[in-house]
């Protein structure tokens, strides 16, 4: 009996090792019993509320512990904040109590995210001794940052009025689909549906059940597989492979990120319309890009666009002049880079994002032939301008997953001074499911919406005991593939 019940208090209690996610049999449990919950609720709207916010808390506490507490301190923080800056007469007033928000939310984010490489780089700079400190990044610290900073800057623009109860708001912040890896979801978007009777239509249920089908065939089928049997080995030492193989390791890694957090945030769209709540797209086939701009318009949409709107725009966007909207690129795009990460790594790859879409607009003024410019280009032109774009993204991406300097400039070095295009055939008979497996993967990528939309219809029309069989054989696939190890998403780690 004792060591049963010790079982049990070691399933649902908080375990470093095996945060807890959308491709864990125990979520799906706990989902399952949370609909039936959330079902008998749908008509007591505060209750629901309530119910949402305990089961995201704990959803959380499940993927970082007693960080749930950073979370719930932060809400309220900003919470108060906003209801200050709504009654606040001065407007100069408003100001510092925006700066005061700011100044706690990225002074948490800091503190967490970039205590040890700012201590560092000081250390470099100066000849200070600076010991490492051992912090604990809580999960999706950023992502639920700026969701909660976002809320706060559009009350400061009059865009937003303060919502009443601390209840509300904590189900904004924590709603659990999209808590730790985003989407980063708008206050204006997402508040008006809190408070209305949530409806899953025969549509949203059809939906939302391919969305979480697909997403989790690219995460835990597409990306696991090809990360754990190809790419990690050439990113871990590429000096082993030759340049066509590092190569491909590239190209791997491109689609595995790809896969990896498109298929969470379809996992969050969906699993958000089963509960009658509809989030933006994130990710709009980002490789069929023909230039750097429309990459940004389709890549981790939700960020972007927070960038621009909060960040870019607020710099001065493009209304200062030539050179001020270039500058203004080149700080969101660097602060953009070190968001994702604490390493001189992504401030390079930021700036080499930054810098390339400085050159594109440049190339747009200097040369107004080119234009249009997107999905509207010729065909020619947009065949070279994929081909082009997709490279340099996957260069730049060696930067994001490298591990080190050094290893960068090896598989750069290897891919254009030793390809080996003896090794293809080897290659191909030696990872014959890892290659079936990417040509899969970017297969996917270019099926285009209309086609998508018509299997989501297919999906909405079929009948209940097709949805069913569908789910069980895919839940079958992904049991015959994993690996006995838990592979948590990739974007956990920002």
């Amino acid at each position: 009996m004792n060591e049963t019940f010790g079982q049990i208090l070691k399933l649902i209690s908080y375990d470093p090792d095996r945060p807890l996610i959308f491709t864990d049999g125990f979520f799906l449990f706990l989902f399952l019993v949370f609909l039936l919950v959330y079902n008998a609720l749908k008509k007591r709207d505060v209750a629901r509320i309530l119910f949402v916010v305990l089961f995201s808390l704990y959803f959380y506490y499940k993927t970082s512990g007693v960080f749930v507490l950073l979370l719930i301190g932060v809400a309220l923080s900003d919470f108060v904040i906003a209801k200050f800056i709504d009654v606040a007469k001065s407007r100069q007033f408003q100001k510092w109590l925006l700066a005061l928000s700011c100044c706690i939310n990225l002074g948490v984010l800091c503190y967490f995210k970039y205590t040890n490489f700012f201590g560092m780089a000081v250390s470099e700079l100066t000849g200070w001794h600076f010991e490492v400190k051992d912090i604990f990044l809580p999960i999706g610290i950023s992502f639920y940052i700026f969701q909660s900073m976002s809320y706060v800057i559009d009350i400061y623009r009059g865009n937003l009025k303060p919502l009443r109860l601390f209840s509300d708001y904590m189900f904004y912040v924590s709603f659990f689909p999209q808590l730790v890896a985003g989407p980063i979801v708008r206050a204006t978007d997402f508040l008006p549906q809190i408070f209305r009777k949530p409806i899953v239509t025969k549509e949203m249920f059809g939906e939302g059940l391919f969305l979480i089908m697909t997403g989790l065939f690219k995460k835990a089928v597409i990306s696991d597989y090809i990360s754990l049997n190809f790419v990690d080995r050439v990113f871990d030492n590429p000096l082993l492979y030759s340049g066509f193989e590092n190569l491909m390791g590239v190209w791997g890694y491109a689609l595995q990120i790809y896969c990896d957090f498109s298929g969470y945030s379809d996992m969050a769209i969906g699993l958000a319309l089963l509960l009658g709540f509809r989030f933006n797209r994130n990710f709009d086939s980002p490789y069929q890009s023909a230039t750097i701009t429309e990459f940004w318009r389709r890549w981790h949409i939700s960020l972007s666009s927070w960038l621009r709107d909060y960040l870019y725009i607020s710099l001065g966007g493009n209304r200062k002049g030539r050179v001020r909207t270039y500058v203004n690129l080149m700080i969101t795009m660097l602060l953009g880079g070190l968001w994702h990460g604490a390493s001189w790594q992504f401030i390079v790859w930021g700036a080499l994002h930054g810098g390339a879409l400085c050159v594109h607009k440049l190339a747009m003024k200097l040369f107004p032939s080119m234009q249009p410019c997107g999905e509207k280009m010729v065909w020619w032109r947009r065949v070279i301008g994929v081909f082009v774009t997709f490279n340099f993204v996957c260069l730049g991406w060696i930067l994001f997953r490298a591990e080190s300097i050094d290893k960068v400039w090896f598989m750069i070095e290897r891919i254009f001074t030793n390809f080996g295009w003896e090794v293809i055939p080897q290659f191909i008979s030696g990872y014959k499911w890892t290659v079936v497996m990417i040509l899969l993967g970017y297969a996917l990528h270019a099926v285009p919406d209309s086609l998508q939309q018509k299997a989501i219809n297919f999906t909405i029309r079929s009948s209940m005991v097709y949805k069913v069989v569908a789910t069980v054989i895919l839940i079958w696939i992904v049991m015959q593939l994993k690996s006995s190890e838990l592979q948590p998403f990739i974007y956990f780690q920002f």
